[in-house]
């Protein structure tokens, strides 16, 4: 497994899991009406939680699995930019629904979760074509 194939696996799963834990706090601390729950510290704190979990399970990882070579080849830089590319379609259709939202006059608590769930889908597709890209060819 070359060292951007790892990095992507780790993107991947930090996203994912730190997402659903903010989903699964905002959830346990909804009472009633849920846009009615401060949700401004539970959402910086996933986002915090997310860089630097991806930075120490980076260093994590290539030290108990050391990578022959650091450096991008070709082929990685061609799945990358085909991830990116397939990224950049989630989020710009997906940044319909916030927009939408913000037209139709929404609570800001939907506005920013839709936000953040779009950028969170858009993580998680990016490095799941960019896997698949590495596993099946491209």
């Amino acid at each position: 497994m070359t060292y951007e194939e790892k990095g992507t696996w780790v993107y991947l799963v930090v996203t994912a899991a730190t997402y659903l834990g903010y989903v699964v706090v905002m959830a346990a601390r909804a009472g009633g009406d849920l846009a009615a729950t401060p949700y401004v510290a539970p959402m910086l704190w996933s986002i915090g939680a997310s860089v630097v979990l991806a930075v120490v399970v980076r260093i994590g990882v290539e030290a108990a699995r050391p990578s022959d070579g650091h450096r991008a080849d070709e082929r990685d830089r061609g799945i990358d930019r085909h991830g990116e590319q397939v990224a950049a379609g989630v989020l710009g259709v997906g940044m319909v629904l916030p927009f939408a939202l913000t037209m139709a006059g929404a609570p800001h608590f939907w506005i920013a979760n839709a936000i953040y769930a779009v950028f969170a889908l858009w993580a998680v597709v990016g490095a799941s074509v960019k896997l698949v890209a590495y596993r099946r060819g491209f």
